[in-house]
């Protein structure tokens, strides 16, 4: 774990290293605790009180999600940049052997596998995924709203901290209906994150986005995307996103078979960052906590 003082910068943005609450990990990866670990909870608690506006049912949902799931919705094809995986060491005994009899870790910190359990499973990289998976080859009676906070693990060409993380906290509030129902869910959402932007004084400004594919240009999603932006995301003024809300039509009602009045579901979701609003509380109110806004009352 890193405590090494920040870099040199020609924008003034707060490096959070130089608090006694914060630790950095170079793989990617933040340590909070004392006030920061406080703010982590205050600014999830006020999501969930959000959530709960729309009497959205709460899940727990584990760390894995089956590849076979998500190969529904060409995910290693679009996003194989991003994907980590939970591997395993083959359980036989010479395979066992061998790894032990060799080296098993380098002086680079590099382990040395030899043969891996076959992968079944990824690391989850956006929280919604969960309640597609779960609901699929339902007919929905109702509108449902749900919502969940995820650990989610994206790899990144670099890392930085509160701002761009291997493993991060997300917090998403979720619609499934028809497009009437998602969209008026979307609306209502929208108005009240951007109201709250505006009582706190928290600079951020709306932005239609695409999500990040690879090789985007022969991505024919991608070039929907651009066509018709489906993706808006919220932007601190540093040019980070702190969350997003997302239009998703019948994508996942289609590739999860869920039906709403005999028709594939559409859905949408509000998804927020949690390090990453830290990040920007630090940047708009500074470390000393007396500054921070009361989110108790919203």
């Amino acid at each position: 774990m890193s405590k090494s003082a920040p870099e040199s910068t020609s924008e003034a943005i707060f490096d959070p290293r130089v608090l006694p609450d914060y630790g950095w990990y170079e793989s990617g990866q933040s340590a909070l605790s004392g006030s920061l670990l406080e703010l982590y909870r205050r600014i999830d608690n006020m999501f969930l009180k959000w959530a709960s506006e729309c009497q959205a049912a709460e899940f727990f949902f584990p760390t894995f999600i089956s590849a076979r799931e998500l190969a529904k919705l060409d995910y290693f094809r679009s996003f194989p940049h991003l994907v980590t995986f939970p591997a395993s060491l083959d359980a036989a005994d010479d395979n066992l052997k061998r790894f032990t009899e060799g080296t098993p870790l380098d002086q680079e910190g590099c382990v040395h596998l030899t043969a891996l359990d076959p992968v079944r499973n990824v690391l989850t990289p956006a929280a919604c995924y969960h309640f597609y998976i779960l609901f699929q080859g339902q007919a929905l009676a109702e509108p449902r709203y749900v919502t969940t906070r995820a650990t989610c693990f994206r790899r990144e060409t670099h890392y930085l901290p509160l701002q761009r993380q291997w493993n991060f906290s997300m917090r998403e509030i979720v619609c499934i209906g028809n497009s009437d129902e998602v969209k008026a869910f979307l609306g209502r959402y929208t108005e009240k994150v951007q109201a709250f932007f505006e009582r706190i004084h928290l600079p951020v400004n709306w932005v239609n986005a695409t999500d990040p594919f690879f090789n985007p240009s022969k991505n024919p999603k991608f070039l929907a995307q651009r066509l018709d932006p489906v993706k808006t995301e919220m932007v601190f003024r540093t040019g980070l996103a702190i969350g997003s809300v997302n239009f998703h039509r019948n994508y996942f009602g289609e590739a999860f078979q869920i039906q709403r009045q005999e028709q594939e579901a559409f859905s949408g979701c509000v998804a927020f960052g949690i390090e990453r609003w830290i990040f920007a509380f630090l940047n708009e109110f500074g470390p000393d906590q007396k500054q921070w806004p009361d989110l108790n009352t919203f």
